[in-house]
């Protein structure tokens, strides 16, 4: 406390410090806002067209548009029941393959690979992320699924007692039974959408890997922790939040892929549980496949379908985002 000239007691203060930030700071930051509400007004604006275009088919369906598997929408019968558990499958199958992967991929060019096969990898991993979809969509169609019908039958067999993996309709006795069962199913789709997902979480977790500080990497190494000892203490805890997001983002992906899970899958619209069985379905391959024959009451269902992928991709990647700001990797990348 101090006292003024006329005696009163006075309370100090601190005084209000003021910096001006300049004609370029003021420019980045109106241009980084106006960014911002760009983006948002953007996707704001697919909202609500979709929305818009859908109404006509959500008011008529009602909540059984959620329930109902069959999909006739000019009969009156039409629901986003089976198609959502299809893409709900298919993009779980991916993502439980291609997680492994991209851990796998990205501790090796960023812990063990030498620098230049390091820089070599990172390229071909980029590579891989920008192959459009329908040449992995043809591989898988053309290729995999030949291969890979042993492997399903193998599953029917010794692993059907898991209801996920049964097999309705094999028999698994009789080595001359036909293999189209397991043809067109949600395990050859989800695979294909795997490997489109993988480059992408693996770029993703690189990146955080590689951020890991390198202090704490050096007293890792002075306790006398091996390669091995170093990345389970340090390396993954610092890159959770980056496994995380990019777990999540191939998610997205997985969800929305469009041209290479419908050239694979064999399209049902009923509720399939069986992953190795032929017969899957996807929202995103629905649309493209009734898109063409659609009549105008059929398109507001479509956009309806739409619609609901949209609302699903937004709350996996807005989860994603929470999660990784919460992390430590997310927070030091601010």
């Amino acid at each position: 406390m101090t006292r003024d000239t006329s005696g009163t007691a006075a309370q100090d203060a601190p005084r209000r410090l003021y910096a001006d930030p300049g004609l370029p700071d003021r420019v980045f930051r109106g241009v980084a806002r106006g960014g911002g509400g760009l983006v948002l007004a953007v996707m704001l604006l697919v909202g609500g067209f979709l929305l818009y275009r859908a109404w006509q088919a959500l008011s008529r369906a009602g909540w059984s548009f959620l329930t109902t598997e069959a999909w006739e929408p000019d009969a009156g019968r039409f629901g986003i029941a089976a198609v959502l558990v299809g893409t709900v499958l298919i993009a779980l199958v991916a993502v439980a393959v291609a997680v492994p992967l991209a851990v796998g991929g990205a501790l090796y060019i960023s812990e063990y690979a030498p620098p230049r096969l390091r820089r070599t990898l990172i390229s071909v991993v980029d590579l891989m992320a920008a192959v459009p979809s329908v040449v992995y969509g043809l591989w898988g169609l053309f290729f995999f699924e030949g291969k890979i019908l042993p492997t399903a039958r193998w599953i029917a067999t010794y692993l059907g007692w898991i209801p996920l993996l049964r097999v309705d309709g094999a028999d698994p006795s009789d080595p001359l039974a036909p293999e189209s069962v397991y043809t067109s199913s949600t395990l050859v789709a989800g695979v294909v959408v795997a490997l489109m997902v993988a480059p992408i979480a693996c770029s993703v977790m690189r990146e955080v890997f590689s951020q890991a500080p390198v202090g704490e990497r050096e007293g890792a190494y002075a306790l006398g922790a091996t390669r091995w000892g170093m990345i389970r203490s340090v390396v993954l805890p610092f890159g959770k939040g980056g496994m995380i997001g990019g777990t999540m983002l191939g998610l997205g992906r997985a969800l929305g892929e469009t041209i290479g899970v419908y050239l694979i899958i064999s399209p049902v619209f009923e509720i399939q549980w069986h992953v190795v069985q032929s017969g899957a379905s996807s929202v995103a391959a629905l649309i493209a496949l009734r898109y063409g024959e659609a009549s105008e009451f059929g398109m507001s269902a479509l956009m309806a379908a739409g619609l609901a992928l949209f609302l699903m991709t937004l709350v996996v990647n807005f989860a994603a985002s929470s999660i990784v700001a919460r992390s430590r990797s997310g927070a030091a990348s601010e």
